[in-house]
């Protein structure tokens, strides 16, 4: 996958709050059966781990959540059909005063591989420990909106949010803050901790080779027994979206995660299943608001204009992606005929004439991250943008660490980011919010704020419409970015795979699991 939000910042889907729909299925066997236990999955991840510390694990199909939901289990997933929520280790995450307090209620008797309990006070041990800016955690952003946790009972924690946010939920899914370690084992250093992380999954560590596998086993303690129903996972990163295609065709692999409908289809033709979650939004091209040459809404606008967004879909996903047009499908309440951006071939041009005539030509650096996705972009833009006078396009292809730092910081022209939608709150205020500490673009726009303000607030449909409305229209004025493609978070499995599960944006949940014999 390729994205720098992915990497570091915001997603949804839509569905009934969104827009899309049921997850897409391809091949899927009719009557899965009863889960036989035993034997081991080959999994492969899009990006690899620099630690196996839940603040530095990212939950998105980009990521590395089958990695996260096999250590750490969850809280709490949602329906990628209704987007409920649906309680795993929590029983209840309420509010009753609008959102500016929550009690998170977990299951008795919870506890982490070690032996020591799961319990509030190491919920509220994480959750605290993430406001640590000097981690480095993409889940900082989401931590901080947290003014202060309470221990009420050994079982429920409260959460005081620094501002009423009554969609928080979406944000708990989502993020490493549904991933809880055990707060001995993260005490005894880093270092140690790599060697043995310590969750209350339903896997637990049996050896890491950086670069290579990660094996995992059955915790023969989870809560959810008889779950998990293998024996054992390795879990390995492959970034060639080819590669992927024919580890899983050849039995080198039970599962992938994915994000090209070419291969996904590719997969279907070969006899393969497949899972799709629908998005709105998408994938963006963004441009780094806080300095030149894109602190000028004129040198946006000419970049905007100048891409072929159809071409740059042919080169990197063969054609077989959807472009979006508009924020929102048209199944989704919030769906207005607001186009996300324009193409103009003479007045990019004009723009950028202008701009050079004032000193300011545009020169910038596409940052891309290592996957082929990634690299194929970066270069069809910079071929795109040559054939315009007065700009310049250079590449910097970093490895995921150094390009996550580099979006996380702000340290970019170019790069790729996301705003994938999944009910409208949580990825759109994330993004596009100017308080949000997600807002790497470093958009910045009092109306923009305003309605995305309105929309979280809003108490009735009506005017979660209004306030939709009103986003859409300015995300298309201050034009953060070229957007490219809708998301495709999306898995690819062997005929003798069962049990496929999937909550918030692809994240697959292994003790789910299970091999035809």
């Amino acid at each position: 996958m390729t994205l720098a939000v992915l990497f570091a910042t915001t997603l949804m889907l839509v569905t009934a709050c969104g827009g899309g729909g049921d997850v897409a299925s391809g091949g899927a066997p009719t009557a899965e059966g009863e889960p036989v236990p035993g034997g081991s999955a080959q999994i492969i991840q899009l990006a690899e781990p620099q630690s196996l510390d839940p603040a530095a694990l990212s939950n998105t199909w980009a990521h590395m959540a089958t990695l996260g939901n096999a250590l750490y289990g969850t809280l709490i997933t949602n329906d990628q059909a209704t987007l409920e929520t649906q309680y795993k280790m929590a029983t209840d995450f309420v509010t009753t005063d609008g959102g500016k307090t929550f009690d998170l209620t977990l299951r008795p008797g919870l506890t982490f591989t070690d032996g020591t309990p799961l319990d509030a006070a190491a919920v509220k041990f994480n959750w605290d420990r993430l406001k640590d800016r000097s981690l480095g955690s993409n889940a900082t952003r989401y931590a901080i909106l947290v003014e202060n946790t309470e221990v009420v009972s050994p079982n429920v924690m409260k959460a005081t949010l620094v501002d009423p946010n009554p969609q928080f939920a979406e944000t708990l899914v989502a993020s490493s803050m549904n991933w809880i370690a055990s707060p001995t084992a993260l005490q005894k250093g880093s270092q140690s901790y790599a060697e043995h992380p310590v969750g209350a999954g339903p896997f637990s560590l049996v050896n890491w080779t950086r670069q290579a596998e990660i094996e995992l086993e059955k915790n023969p303690n989870y809560w959810d027994a008889p779950k998990p129903y293998l024996d054992r996972l390795t879990i390995r990163t492959v970034h060639d979206a080819s590669q992927r295609l024919n580890a899983v065709a050849t039995g080198g692999a039970d599962l992938a995660s994915e994000s090209s409908m070419s291969t996904i289809e590719e997969a279907g033709a070969q006899g393969l299943h497949y899972e799709i979650v629908p998005t709105g939004g998408g994938q963006i091209v963004a441009m780094n608001h806080r300095r030149a040459p894109f602190d000028d809404v004129r040198a946006r606008r000419a970049v905007q204009m100048a891409l072929d967004t159809e071409g740059l879909n042919t080169i990197v996903f063969a054609g077989k992606n959807e472009v979006p047009q508009t924020l929102f499908n048209k199944e989704s309440p919030y769906y207005a005929d607001i186009p996300l951006q324009d193409s103009n071939r003479q007045e990019a041009q004009r723009l950028f004439d202008e701009l050079a005539a004032e000193g300011k030509p545009v020169a910038a650096t596409f940052m891309a991250y290592p996957t082929s996705d990634s690299r194929m972009l970066a270069e069809a833009v910079q071929t795109q943008l040559s054939t315009y006078d007065n700009v310049e396009v250079k590449l910097d292809v970093r490895d995921i660490a150094g390009a996550t730092k580099a979006t996380m910081t702000g340290d970019f022209d170019l790069t790729i980011s996301a705003a994938i939608v999944q009910g409208p709150d949580f990825a759109l205020w994330t993004a596009f919010h100017s308080t949000s500490a997600g807002n790497q673009m470093g958009v910045n726009d009092p109306e923009l704020d305003a309605a995305l303000d309105k929309g979280r607030v809003a108490t009735t449909e009506a005017e979660r419409i209004e306030a939709y409305t009103d986003v859409q229209n300015r995300i298309k004025a201050v034009v953060p970015g070229v957007w490219y493609t809708r998301a495709v978070p999306a898995v690819i499995y062997g005929k003798n795979v069962r049990g496929v599960q999937m909550y918030t944006l692809g994240s697959p949940l292994p003790e789910e699991l299970w091999i035809v014999q």
